[in-house]
């Protein structure tokens, strides 16, 4: 610093000796002249640290067997900092420079320290923003809500170069600014709710496992029903299945109820459970002519000629007046229906025999009978689920006139069409 003094006081007395200036005219030109010269200054430094020293590092970095490291080169973090070498030279040279105006030493100074800490703040997030991405690359934090917790550390460095940055243009020392704010913490507290209660809801999803980056979730309130592709500070963004994408706050997550399918995910199938409807009027005792062609199904074969030796005994041993189907014991087209669709279930390859499978009646409504199949298919995807569920009734609905039975539905115009018409013919 020694020559850089000698270089100024040489350029002021050259300048001062001049015919050409005045004493004001002289200050202004030194001043000039060194602010170009330190501009000149400041972008070699930088130049050097950023194609040096931040070179180095980067190469050294690459070079190693570790990848996490390379995230740090990626991120440009140590670009960041090069920045501050020319902030360090100005503060330095300051004094040379402004010499004949000491008043804006002061000034110049403070604009450095804080462009300093906006620096470091800006490298520190770009350190954590590595880290959220080194950790969310392994298996143990991959569906963690790494994004919460990264978005509040940068909102506690925002808040701390917000502290020293103020106390600096006020100062004070940053204990007292401090201790200045707990007068407005009310307001903070107003500012930050969404981020405060984001948090609080993050930590709790996260203890409790309750939501994860990838899982199915369905939440009517908001019109979600899709994949999680990001759990943040304040808010989790669902792409639906339309493609569309909601964006839910954090703690609606833990104030409202929603439904994630991990459960199913994670087990050995995915459930089907829906209901024919059979016509009431079509369910019938079975007739011997009946009971003959159900024995030919190879599904029930067994069952049905079991059942009826089974009826027949008893009925034999009671002495049942046979002439009227009400009397004694007798399958049901309904109950014989039941069992052949048990059997299919049963025959199914992308049925999961491991879970429950079960044809169960449910009660009768004014629209019929209904014929609940409940079971649990092998192949969870989406698109090959519902391949398997409609095969599986497309079968049961095609199988059940074999049984004398009628699939209950509304009447349509073409109905009472076709009944004016056999009423006019009558």
């Amino acid at each position: 610093m020694n020559d850089q003094y000698n270089i100024a006081l040489w350029l002021d007395h050259w300048l001062r000796d001049s015919a050409y200036f005045s004493e004001k005219g002289a200050a202004y030109t030194k001043l000039s002249i060194l602010s170009l010269v330190l501009i000149i200054l400041c972008t070699i430094s930088w130049f050097l640290a950023k194609r040096l020293i931040v070179g180095a590092i980067n190469k050294a970095l690459l070079r190693t067997r570790v990848t996490w490291d390379d995230v740090l080169v990626e991120k440009r973090v140590f670009d960041k900092l090069a920045h501050i070498v020319p902030a360090i030279v100005i503060n330095y040279g300051a004094p040379y420079v402004f010499g004949d105006f000491p008043e804006m030493i002061p000034t110049v100074v403070l604009i450095t320290d804080i462009y300093i800490i906006a620096i470091v703040v800006w490298s520190v997030n770009s350190v954590l923003t590595s880290i959220t991405k080194i950790l969310g690359d392994t298996k143990a934090f991959r569906d963690k809500p790494l994004s919460s917790y990264s978005q509040l550390a940068k909102i506690i460095v925002y808040l701390i170069g917000g502290v020293l940055i103020f106390s600096l243009l006020l100062g004070q020392s940053p204990l007292a600014f401090l201790g200045a704010m707990g007068a407005a913490t009310a307001i903070i507290l107003l500012i930050f709710k969404d981020a405060i209660l984001g948090f609080v809801a993050s930590i709790q999803m996260s203890v409790y496992d309750m939501i994860r980056v990838g899982d199915w979730v369905s939440m009517p309130k908001y019109d979600a029903d899709g994949d999680v592709i990001a759990i943040n500070l304040t808010t989790v963004m669902v792409q639906n299945w339309d493609k569309t994408i909601t964006t839910i706050p954090s703690y609606a997550f833990i104030s409202d109820s929603f439904k994630n399918w991990r459960g199913m995910s994670e087990s050995g199938g995915r459930r089907i459970k829906r209901s024919i409807l059979i016509k009431i009027s079509s369910v019938k005792f079975c007739d011997p002519d009946m009971v003959e062609r159900f024995s030919k199904i190879e599904l029930i074969q067994d069952f049905v000629q079991q059942r009826q030796t089974e009826i027949d005994r008893y009925n034999e041993e009671k002495k049942v007046n046979k002439s009227v189907l009400i009397n004694g014991r007798h399958m049901t087209n309904v109950g014989v229906f039941r069992r052949y669709a048990q059997a299919y279930l049963a025959a199914h390859p992308k049925v999961n025999q491991e879970m429950t499978a079960m044809v169960r009646q449910l009660e009768p409504t004014e629209h019929g009978l209904p014929i609940e199949i409940y079971c649990f298919s092998a192949d969870k995807a989406w698109v090959n689920y519902e391949g398997i569920q409609a095969d599986i009734f497309d079968h049961l609905l095609a199988a059940i006139p074999a049984f004398d039975l009628q699939v209950f539905e509304d009447p349509s115009g073409a109905d009472f069409s076709a009944f004016l018409s056999t009423a006019k013919k009558g």
